[in-house]
């Protein structure tokens, strides 16, 4: 094998959830340019060529059964990239464990070979997550799919943040659990990126971090600068690499760390240490 060979996707079969828009649609397009076949899966409609589209529901746990049984196996690399704001009804289904048990399904069905891959799109509202482990790990003890929505509805987790820290949680945790099939899980933490989503919340996702930019001189990333960490997590490329929450933030959060740029070192510290998110039953 080449070194050329590890980064492509020839004869791979990728499915991208969440891949009408945004990231999921640029994974999409650079799976096909990397010679790999997709299937999209999304609520709304696809209209890359070439690929497979197929309809999913993420809060309805009989629609994921179904595009799952739909769509078959082998799948050789699984990008988790559908998202929805804060305040959405059903964030903590669509965000988390709609995305969890289709992942979970595909492996009951032995549709994930060895040597395939599974990233993850967190969100800087998931860092920190490590603080509040040992109640996370309370939610990913519970399997049953309208269980653990409900607990995360009943703790106060069913948030934006309360679903980000979810996904960071699980991939570092069930890192192992996947390896030993042989199957690598990892997440990519964006920085803000101009899609449709964060078009929509604007004032949040996008001018958060704009004084870091304009010292810097860079912009918010396209969706492709997002989607090619991704694609590079779920190659052959990446073999030793799973289990990581990786930053593609344009360094912003480790300038605050240490203070190269003071403006984001309050924010940074915030987001590191944060109490526990679950309250209730404390």
């Amino acid at each position: 094998m080449t070194l050329l060979d590890t980064f492509s996707y020839r004869g791979k079969r990728a499915v991208v959830v969440g891949g009408a828009s945004g990231m999921g649609a640029a994974a999409a397009l650079l799976v096909q340019q990397a010679c790999g076949a997709t299937v999209v899966m999304d609520y709304a409609d696809v209209t890359l060529a070439d690929a497979t589209a197929m309809h999913v529901d993420l809060a309805d746990r009989t629609s994921i059964d179904a595009a799952v049984d739909q769509c078959g196996g082998p799948v050789d690399a699984l990008f988790m990239c559908a998202g929805a704001a804060e305040g959405t009804p059903g964030i903590e289904r669509i965000n988390f464990v709609g995305h969890r048990h289709l992942i979970e399904r595909m492996l009951a069905k032995d549709l994930l070979p060895r040597g395939s891959a599974i990233c993850f799109i967190s969100s800087a509202a998931g860092l920190g997550w490590e603080k509040n482990f040992t109640k996370i790990s309370e939610l990913l003890d519970i399997v049953d799919f309208d269980e653990a929505a409900r607990l995360m509805r009943d703790t106060g987790t069913a948030t934006y943040l309360g679903t980000k820290q979810a996904v960071c949680a699980y991939v570092a945790r069930e890192a192992l659990r996947f390896l030993q099939h042989g199957i690598r899980i990892n997440a990519i933490c964006p920085g803000p990126t101009d899609t449709p989503l964060a078009q929509a919340n604007r004032d949040t996702w996008l001018e958060g971090g704009s004084d870091y930019r304009a010292k810097a001189g860079i912009r918010p990333s396209t969706p492709a600068e997002q989607a090619y960490p991704m694609l590079f997590l779920c190659s052959d490329a990446a073999v030793s690499i799973t289990g990581i929450t990786l930053l593609s933030d344009a360094g912003w959060l480790t300038a605050g760390i240490t203070g190269s740029f003071p403006g984001a070192t309050a924010i940074t510290s915030i987001l590191l240490n944060r109490s526990p998110v679950y309250q209730q039953g404390d």
